[in-house]
């Protein structure tokens, strides 16, 4: 008899700031984050609603947020903002919306992306993907 099989598990990740929101997505195994086109911000409601669009599309199981906290660990300023987001993905959303520590996330994906272009969103989305796949890492025990 066979056992019925995982059903795979996407997870969306993405980067809150205050222009754009960069959006990184997993493979079906739960192995990699590949990042994607950003999203220009135009307040949270048109964000929430554009997610929500993502995570229908894609066929998401989880959004995990990057949290802006400060070197020291405490909440920043946009901690509060990123927070409020959180709260109205959760209202809206019918999956799971987690946070991840995002410390000097942006600064790492602004080296890897050389070319610097930050009007792009290269670089939010490049954040997004480290986020991302510190989670993926972390569950699966491979934290580097």
């Amino acid at each position: 008899m066979d056992s019925p099989q995982q059903q795979p598990r996407r997870l969306l990740g993405i980067d809150p700031g205050q222009r754009r929101t960069g959006v990184a997505v997993s493979d079906d195994l739960g192995l990699y984050a590949h990042p994607r086109a950003a999203i220009l911000a135009r307040g949270d409601a048109p964000l929430v609603e554009e997610l929500a669009r993502l995570v229908s599309a894609d066929g998401i199981s989880e959004v995990v947020v990057g949290l802006p906290l400060s070197l020291s660990g405490e909440d920043s300023a946009q901690t509060a903002q990123v927070r409020a987001l959180v709260h109205r993905l959760r209202e809206r959303l019918t999956i799971p919306v987690s946070t991840w520590d995002e410390r000097l996330t942006s600064v790492q994906a602004g080296r890897s992306v050389r070319e610097g272009r930050t009007r792009t969103g290269l670089t939010d989305s490049a954040a997004a993907a480290l986020i991302l796949q510190a989670v993926l890492d972390s569950r699966r025990g491979t934290a580097s």
